[in-house]
């Protein structure tokens, strides 16, 4: 878990771990996104960086309120949400049935707390717990509560209920403006800090109806008054008088344009709290009239030209020291604005008086320079510290009811937060020692709240374990020995001490305390108190003075003499008046210390919030600048730290950080039976296993149960995985615990479920790979077979439609060729037949008488048969040449295979001139008839030769030619 001291070294643990995966944070988280998360303490796991990141998820999608646990966490949006505070939505939460089924709001908180009064279960009265920095939203919220009570806790029926109502919220939400102005100031760390704690009691009669309020502070720092750094201010009202002041005013105030105030620190800042108006109308309206706040602000500019005098060390010891020049006109100033006698005033500040002997004789001793300053300062926070009671009286006696009127009550605390600055001193020792106190109040009623928890899913509380802040309050309070008792003791003894005595002092003392710390880097004498929100560095320097708080008798007797109506009320002079004062303004005799009256006080305060069902809201600032929709992490951390609820979640941590319910859980991890299934080999039976595939029984939780076992003892075999491997591994089992409806686990636990869970996944993984590995190559091989078959078929195909083109293009070429041999040959029928109807008109006795021989006649039928093909082929260009074109004529022509010399056709018998036919003998004068060819290209020869014939129809050859065949 986290190394620390009180649960210190913060984020240590965080650091070191490497940040989760995704699937294991989304599983952490469930089903639900951060940003839906109610609850911080609902977080998986359990630590500062969810935490954060929940928070800030929270924030950006303007979700301001979320649980953690016990308490609440209010984020400021710096913007206004007016929806989110309306009068509506204060009814709604009241109306609910369950409000804290609604989503988070300091509305549940009130709602809750008003409920718990009603019901009159012990304890009766409730308490709000606001605590966080000043500007977090301590008083918005304040104010939210109180217009909430308003509402709920005012009669319906009763309209002077409701006005009482009104009137009480009124005047408490008027009383913030002048406590602000009078009780807050700019410090490092914001410019609106509250300096002061307050309490504020909301009085309920027996039908729950508001009838008063009582307001009760604690530990005013008024040492600021007089003590300022240099970067920062004063309180806000010393500003204000100087800023706001009219004209007139500051004549009357003595505060000139451009004065210059020791007291006054950065005046030529600007911020929003120096508004003067505002208190002003806030004091009216609490009753305060105007000449009284005249003789407020008239004190107040006293107090500054107080801080103006100074004093120079005096040469003769017997002699009081002397004011400086640039102080004489402030002595003359502030005794005429606080109505006191100017010479009494210089001689109470440079002369001490001392009673001794029995019989209390008065002796008068100068003081020192610094005796003087001292003296001065301790006069300016009397006067402050008294009109700042006063103040606070006056509130409570126009807003508290009667005592018989009211049975109830819920209070509302307001406390500073925890502080940690470069120079710390008694101030920050009282409000961390606080804050320490309210921590310890705080995680005891949450660790009841855990517990109950436990109780609910029937676990043990015993086996929880963490380290409270008890160790850090015996250092700071314990007995018999503690720094509030050396303290008090060098208070007691009256003996000049230095700083470094009193550090040597404590760390000898107070040596070997866990919680107490040397800063051996500091030049200052110095100590270093580990509280839980961090370690303080305190400087011893003024420590004692500042707890001594001594009032020297002769300043209050001198303050008892001025005629300033304020002062007279401030400081009464009858001695049952003043011991009235003494009590309504919370002062303690003179003896006790600063840390003593304190500590009463806040034991009283404890005594209060333990009778009291306790409720808490921490306010936090996403930044410090003010900006909406800006979320800075290591800001809210610190402010985590410092209202307790990282404290809070170490406790949560340091039991079961991981909880998980048993559906989830078993979704997630039931595969790590295989390892128990592996691992045991045969202690379950294969029908086991085929029943367990088969579904579920009918009994979930029996089956979840099972489950559940099952998983929880593979934990041992994970354990002895984990050595194997050489990773470190306690001896005792694997924490965990199995409730009714969760399962509870520590980090080291879940990450040996992690581990076991990943090396499932990884032979699965292994298997997964082999058969996606298989199924690619047989895909792989059926996608080639495909592809040759597609192939094969794709050229199968195309081979038939060519085929088929060739055989429908020589379909057509042979009918073309048919119906062309058809037409030719009746073109030389049609011709021949003129030819031989001419010849026998013209010499028929000649043809009969003249027979031919056989041989001629088998020669003429040939040629009129067969004549057209055998031209085709004698002249075409694909055909052959020479004696073998010869050798296709006479097959065409079905000669005989004779000689060439065999037959003759002679052209001319009478050696006349001319053209003869192969058709038939000359017998006179031809005429040379020529017809175009009706096929395309029939007349043209590619490559013509001497003894081609160049066309179908030039079947004439020349003269004299005898052709050979």
């Amino acid at each position: 878990m986290f190394q620390q001291v009180n649960g210190h070294s913060l984020g240590t643990d965080a650091q070191s771990r490497e940040p989760l995966r995704g699937d294991l944070q989304n599983f952490l988280g469930g089903e639900t996104l951060l940003h839906q998360l109610d609850d911080l303490t609902k977080v998986n796991p359990v630590t500062l960086e969810t935490v954060l990141r929940c928070l800030q998820a929270r924030y950006m999608t303007d979700t301001f309120y979320t649980n953690a646990g016990c308490a609440l966490v209010a984020l400021n949006p710096f913007k206004p949400v007016p929806q989110l505070y309306s009068p509506e939505l204060m009814r709604e939460y009241h109306a609910a049935p369950q409000p804290q089924k609604l989503k988070p709001h300091i509305f549940t908180v009130g709602e809750q707390t008003y409920r718990n009064v009603k019901s009159l279960i012990e304890p009766v009265n409730q308490s709000i717990v606001v605590s966080g920095e000043s500007g977090a939203g301590k008083t918005w919220t304040s104010r939210c509560l109180m217009k909430f009570y308003a509402v709920v806790a005012s009669s319906s029926t009763s309209w002077e209920s409701h006005q009482v109502a009104e009137r009480i919220e009124q005047r408490i939400l008027n009383s913030n403006p002048v406590m602000e102005a009078f009780g807050n100031a700019c410090t490092l760390r914001n410019n609106n800090s509250s300096r002061f704690g307050k309490f504020i009691q909301l009085q309920l009669n027996g039908a729950q109806q508001m009838t008063g309020a009582a307001v009760q502070t604690y530990l005013l720092e008024k040492t600021r008054v007089a003590c300022q750094t240099s970067s920062e201010r004063n309180f806000h009202i010393f500003y204000q008088i100087c800023k706001g002041a009219s004209a007139d005013e500051r004549l009357q105030w003595h505060l000139p344009e451009g004065a210059a105030f020791s007291w006054l620190p950065n005046p030529e800042w600007t911020l929003e709290e120096d508004c003067f108006e505002v208190t002003r109308e806030a004091m009216l309206h609490l009753g305060i009239d105007t000449p009284t706040q005249n003789n407020i602000f008239k004190v107040l500019a006293g107090l500054l030209h107080l801080g103006n005098m100074q004093f120079a060390d005096s040469e003769d010891e017997a002699q009081p020291c002397q004011l400086m020049d640039c102080a004489k006109w402030s002595v003359k100033t502030l005794a005429s604005l606080l109505r006191l006698p100017g010479d009494t005033l210089l001689e109470t500040l440079r002369i001490r008086t001392i009673k001794a002997g029995r019989q209390q004789q008065v002796f008068r001793k100068p003081c020192s320079r610094a005796e003087c300053d001292t003296r001065r300062d301790c006069l300016a926070k009397l006067v402050y510290a008294r009109l700042f009671d006063w103040l606070v009286s006056v509130i409570n006696s126009s807003i508290c009811a009667d005592p018989n009127a009211w049975t109830t009550f819920i209070g509302l605390l307001d406390v500073y937060g925890f502080e940690s600055f470069p120079n710390n001193s008694l101030e920050q020792l009282c409000i961390n020692y606080a804050n320490e106190k309210l921590q310890q109040h705080f995680v005891a009623h949450f660790l009841r709240a855990q517990q109950e928890e436990y109780a609910v899913e029937g676990l043990e509380w015993s086996f929880v374990n963490y380290q409270d802040n008890q160790s850090c309050l015996d250092l700071i309070e314990g007995s018999p020995i503690s720094i509030c008792s050396l303290l008090n003791e060098e208070c007691r003894l009256n003996r000049p001490s230095s700083a470094a005595q009193l550090q040597t002092r404590i760390e000898s003392v107070l040596a070997g305390r866990p919680c107490l710390g040397q800063n051996k880097l500091s030049r200052e004498p110095s100590f270093i108190v580990v509280h839980y929100a961090g370690p303080v560095c305190y400087h011893t320097a003024g420590l004692v003075e500042k707890n001594k708080d001594p009032v020297p008798p002769e300043l209050t007797r001198l303050l008892q003499q001025s005629q300033d109506p304020l002062l007279k009320v401030l400081f009464p002079t009858n001695p049952k008046e003043n011991s009235q004062e003494e009590s309504s303004g919370q002062s303690r005799a003179p003896v006790l210390t600063v840390v003593s009256k304190f500590k009463a006080s806040l034991e009283q305060l404890l005594q209060v919030l333990q009778s009291t069902t306790p409720h808490y809201i921490r306010c936090i600032k996403p930044n410090s600048h003010g900006q909406a929709q800006t979320f800075i992490r290591e800001e809210v951390l610190s402010q985590l730290e410092a209202c307790g609820l990282v404290e809070t979640i170490h406790i949560s941590a340091a039991g079961f950080p991981i909880r998980v319910s048993h559906q989830n859980f078993v979704d997630r991890y039931e595969l790590l039976r295989r390892l128990r299934l592996r691992a045991s080999s045969g202690l379950h039976s294969p029908s086991h296993a085929k029943g367990h595939s088969k579904g579920p029984p009918p009994a979930k939780e029996a089956t979840l149960q099972s489950l559940l076992q099952d998983i929880l003892h593979t934990l041992p075999i994970l354990t002895r995985a984990a050595a194997t491997l050489g990773e470190p591994v306690e001896a005792r089992p694997a924490p965990v615990r199995c409730g009714r409806t969760k399962v509870f686990m520590s980090d080291s636990t879940l990450e040996l479920l992690e581990c076991g869970r990943a090396q499932v996944l990884e032979q699965c993984a292994r298997c997964i790979q082999d058969g996606w590995r298989r199924y690619l190559h047989h895909k792989q091989e059926r996608q080639r077979r495909a592809a040759v078959l597609i192939q094969a078929a794709t050229r199968s195909w195309l081979t038939r439609k060519h085929i088929q083109r060739l055989h429908t293009a020589a379909t057509i070429i042979k009918r073309t060729w048919q119906k062309w041999r058809i037409r030719m040959a009746s073109l030389a029928s049609e011709e021949l037949d003129g030819a031989e109807e001419q010849h026998l008109s013209q010499d028929p006795r000649s043809l009969s008488s003249t027979p031919l021989p056989l041989v001629q006649n088998r020669l003429l039928g040939a040629i009129i048969r067969l004549w057209p093909l055998g031209l085709v082929l004698a002249n075409s260009a694909m055909g052959v040449r020479g004696f073998q074109r010869k050798l296709v004529v006479r097959a065409c022509l079905q000669l005989p295979s004779g000689g060439p010399s065999s037959y003759a056709v002679q052209t001319a018998q009478h050696d006349q001139a001319g053209i003869t036919s192969i058709r038939a003998l000359p017998q006179g004068t031809i005429k040379f008839h020529c017809r175009k060819s009706p096929l395309r290209h029939a007349d043209i020869c590619p490559q013509p030769s001497p003894c081609s014939v160049t066309g179908f129809n030039q079947i004439l050859l020349e003269r004299h030619r005898l052709i050979q065949v």
